[in-house]
């Protein structure tokens, strides 16, 4: 295998340039304005447009810069194995509403793609479900059952196409796969957006950034994880999910999207000549060990013998304790905020469910998936035990050193991090290949919780809500706002 340019870009980054746009240029005013430009603030803007609601999106950093486009790209109804889970614990009326508005988010893809005749490679094929352990097959049959029993066109088979033998599949049928960077560049086109610009605070109906501020009737956070924690208190109800993709050439083509339900199995879907195969999913902040890439190199390895790696990346996802994402109201008590999270690992789905949404929101219109995606809801039977998981993370995390010291004082091999004991202070430590030790605050600045050392990718990420930085402290992903400080290179 030849491991060329693995440096962390996606096919698609590779592949799509999107013209940069200028930072807000001082105060200004909108009907509505959107943090964050990746596929869902961009999906909601250009819906509002239609409508002729003036709208802003402001981003930090640069158009789908953010998990947008880390995607693996699949729109689909098809969430793993959830659909007898829902019933079961939300109700069969629920159940149906989940299964209806993932198909039409598919349509509506599909719809405005063709009216807006924008060439983004999309495809209608279908997606799998698949196993290859036999203690498995009895569940593929009742989510095949249950997901036929919603109105998705699913059944139960024994052939996929994989370069492998399975127990079996549910295959749904009619899914779409994309470009998702020529999708979304064709939107910035007929969207106002303003770069570099970082939104500081948000009070009222007035956005603080650092170039200035905006002014709306209408303030939507699209920004992954919901960065303001009072009102709305999402860092209750989601935690953040890691998982791991490698692109290859020389592998064979695949005529369908592929999603397994083992431990460690593997998500495959073909782009024009890369085969995306992808795995290695665990809490972000929980693999101090790393390795990640590497198991996915060798499961290549065995299935394409002659392929090569020719790019790598990972994707972060926020997970909400029930399964569903949250879209709608931010709170009660602020109506005209609105907030789009906790896509899982269906980001292109939900993305345009949200959009939908909150325009229907916005503009005074009947939804008939509003109530389910309500933010505020809770379903008892389906939070419970992913809520005391969240609950005991948070707590153990903030906990960490409160009452003892670390026991690591002696020096870092190179390229290996570790909270380390300095003095009386803890501090998270890298030493790179150069014998530099790297040496930042051991507290996420989002709530304190202490960081941990990811060695797949060499950052420090916070198991409790998933900020991640990297080895100076600079911030990569939120709900953060800020780097994590203390910075400092010393040859010790």
């Amino acid at each position: 295998m030849n491991n060329q340019d693995l440096n962390g870009e996606s096919i698609w980054s590779r592949t799509t340039e999107i013209p940069p746009r200028r930072p807000l240029p001082g105060d200004v005013t909108a009907d509505a304005a959107v943090i964050g430009a990746g596929m869902a603030g961009m999906l909601t803007a250009f819906l509002l447009s239609r409508r002729g609601i003036s709208v802003i999106v402001l981003e930090a950093d640069r158009i789908a810069g953010g998990q947008t486009k880390n995607t693996t790209a699949k729109i689909t109804s098809q969430h793993g194995l959830f659909y007898q889970k829902l019933i079961r614990t939300a109700g069969k009326e629920r159940a149906r509403l989940y299964a209806s508005a993932g198909e039409s988010a598919v349509e509506a893809f599909e719809t405005l793609i063709r009216e807006e005749q924008i060439p983004c490679h999309f495809k209608r094929l279908p997606s799998y479900l698949y196993s290859r352990d036999p203690a498995r097959q009895a569940d593929l049959e009742r989510e095949a059952r249950a997901a036929s029993a919603l109105g998705i066109r699913a059944c139960f088979t024994g052939q996929t196409g994989l370069p492998f033998e399975t127990v079996g599949a549910v295959r749904f049928d009619n899914q779409a796969q994309f470009h998702p960077l020529e999708f979304i560049k064709a939107l910035a086109d007929q969207v106002t957006v303003y770069e570099k610009t970082r939104v500081i605070r948000v009070k009222g109906h007035t956005v603080y950034t650092n170039r200035g501020t905006v002014t709306a009737r209408h303030i939507i956070f699209a920004t992954h994880y919901p960065f303001v924690n009072v009102p709305g208190f999402f860092f209750t109800r989601l935690h953040q999910d890691r998982s791991y993709c490698l692109g290859l050439s020389g592998a064979a083509p695949l005529d369908g999207m592929y999603y397994s339900v083992d431990r460690n199995g593997l998500s495959l879907r073909w782009n024009e000549d890369t085969l995306l195969l992808g795995g290695g999913s665990h809490r972000t902040g929980k693999n101090r060990a790393g390795g990640e890439y590497e198991r996915l190199a060798r499961a290549a390895k065995q299935l394409y013998p002659d392929c090569s790696i020719t790019a790598r990346w990972s994707a972060q996802d926020c997970m909400s304790h029930d399964g569903i994402p949250f879209i709608g109201s931010y709170c009660v008590f602020r109506p005209y905020w609105h907030v789009a999270t906790g896509f899982k690992k269906w980001g292109m789905t939900s993305s345009m469910l949200s959009a939908m949404i909150i325009r229907d929101r916005i503009c005074g219109l009947p939804n008939p998936y509003e109530e389910l995606f309500r933010p505020q809801r809770f379903l008892l039977r389906a939070s419970a035990k992913s809520l005391a998981v969240d609950l005991l993370e948070s707590t153990a995390g903030l906990a960490k050193g409160a009452f003892h010291l670390p026991l690591r004082s002696r020096p870092l091999p190179k390229g290996h991090g570790g909270i380390v004991r300095i003095g009386f202070k803890r501090y998270a430590c890298y030493r790179d290949d150069a014998g530099r030790l790297h040496r930042i605050s051991a507290r996420c600045p989002h709530l304190g919780c202490q960081l941990e050392w990811n060695g797949a990718e060499k950052t420090w990420d916070c198991p409790c809500h998933g900020s991640r930085f990297d080895c100076d402290g600079n911030l990569i992903d939120n709900p953060a706002q800020t780097g994590c400080g203390c910075s400092r290179q010393t040859a010790e």
